[in-house]
């Protein structure tokens, strides 16, 4: 019997013909554990909730960079143990070796004839136990795959809802009820979208500019026609190496105090320690800083809020200005503030979108010259990602914190992610270890530039 096969968006397409020995199109996560996980239960849930997108069984035929149509095709057979490994932490198993295990994993790449997926168990850690998980970004773009993980989530340890069975999928625990398909653990993931309705106000007026198209072609000629980012510690030839690292958990409710006293958002605040905590590196590490700035890639949704969660890419990109050369923090956090609300009136999303459509049915050369063309206008790669407000659980264990990071494509050599849960925030950070060997660095001035805006509040 021929396998089942559908073809590949162009956008998506555009994204697997991104993979580089040096930028390997991954989304990379980590979930940490109070309690220890067992690997018979997370293989149930695999089976029982990831397995109802039919995308984690399909690999990819044609994947080069050929004129050939691109597909999805069922895989005969399939296995979740196949894409379930069990793994240690290197000696001494802490934080660090936790974190040189996330970077070395985050330079392998995924095996093109299976499923581009997988999830490394991580049965004993620090009294609980860790997932990593690894997807490959022409499978869904971040929003959804986080919306996808949450989907394996309870709010409750025990969850009393009917199980729902995937056809042909054997499950050893179905009358568990603590494997069932909870409704609300949905909601959970469309919380994504509530909690950013700043990225979604301007979807429509996104739409009406790429409609009149003078507004996008404006757009799409200053990016273009911007100089690229200038040269800094950051930008540089990349190896194959990545370095990971993240922060200790920050309290939500001091993020706020300090948006309110100095009226800005919760994404001003934690950008401005960010850039500062940039800033502190390339100081300490003898850089001129005078008025510098740099570009960050940010990936914008562009799903409307209701939308049901499906697969695929459909999100764009802006490029924000990033005043590493401001010393003062509050007067970054104001330039910050100005210029992200001018970036949300922009159809840049929009614009980069259809940029990325017209990536994946450009011959190979084309798009490499492209994609490393714009690379060389940013410096990183940003995301922020709202979680769930509360404890959520998955088979049954509660989760403690999560990080994920997008990847970088063409020359960056950087990625940058804030991620909130459960009234904490954390900051991650991954760089080329060619450039950046010590990421933990730069979250150190993130502590000291965060403390700096707290005493102002305090």
């Amino acid at each position: 019997m021929t396998p089942e096969r559908e073809p590949m968006s162009n956008v998506d397409t555009a994204w697997l013909h991104m993979d580089s020995p040096t930028n390997l199109m991954m989304i990379t996560g980590v979930l940490f554990f109070e309690k220890p996980l067992s690997y018979e239960a997370l293989a149930d849930v695999l089976r029982n909730r990831l397995l109802k997108f039919k995308r984690f069984q399909q690999r990819v035929i044609n994947y080069d960079k050929s004129f050939k149509q691109t597909y999805w095709e069922t895989v005969p057979d399939f296995k979740v143990e196949d894409h379930l490994i069990r793994i240690e932490v290197p000696e001494p198993g802490d934080k660090k070796a936790l974190q040189t295990l996330v970077g070395q994993l985050m330079s392998t790449p995924l095996d093109f004839n299976k499923p581009l997926w997988q999830f490394h168990f991580i049965e004993n850690y620090q009294g609980g136990s860790a997932v990593i998980g690894r997807l490959h970004h022409c499978i869904a773009d971040g929003t959804a795959l986080v919306r996808v993980l949450l989907s394996l989530t309870d709010e409750t340890p025990d969850p009393v809802e009917a199980v729902e069975a995937i056809p042909g999928v054997p499950s050893t625990a179905t009358a568990d009820p603590r494997h069932s398909t909870s409704v609300k653990s949905w909601r959970l993931g469309g919380r994504l979208y509530q909690q950013h309705p700043q990225k979604n106000e301007h979807l429509a007026r996104w739409l009406q500019y790429a409609k009149l198209g003078a507004g996008a072609v404006t757009t799409l000629s200053k990016l273009v026609f911007r100089p690229f980012d200038p040269k800094t510690l950051f930008r540089g030839e990349l190896g194959v190496q990545k370095t990971a690292a993240w922060s200790n958990p920050l309290s939500l409710a001091d993020v706020k105090a300090i948006g309110k006293s100095l009226e800005g958002t919760v994404n001003d605040v934690l950008l401005t320690a960010m850039v500062g905590g940039l800033r502190r590196y390339l100081v300490a590490h003898g850089q001129t800083i005078g008025k510098l700035n740099i570009h960050a890639a940010v990936p914008v949704n562009l799903r409307p809020i209701d939308a049901p969660l499906e697969m695929g890419n459909y999100f764009g990109l802006v490029f924000p200005s990033l005043p590493v050369g401001i010393e003062d923090p509050v007067k970054r956090l104001k330039v910050l503030h100005r210029r992200m609300d001018a970036i949300k009136r922009s159809p840049e999303a929009m614009v980069t979108f259809g940029v990325l459509q017209a990536l994946g049915m450009a011959p190979g050369e084309l798009e490499s010259f492209i994609v490393n063309f714009l690379g060389r206008k940013s410096t990183a790669v940003m995301t922020n990602v709202p979680g769930p407000r509360e404890t959520i659980y998955l088979a049954g264990v509660p989760l403690k914190s999560m990080m994920f990071w997008v990847p970088q494509s063409g020359r960056v050599g950087m990625g940058i992610s804030i991620m909130s849960y459960a009234g904490k925030v954390y900051l991650g950070v991954t760089t080329d270890a060619r450039l950046v060997p010590d990421p933990d660095t730069i979250i150190e001035g993130f502590y000291e530039e965060f403390d700096a805006l707290l005493s102002l509040v305090k």
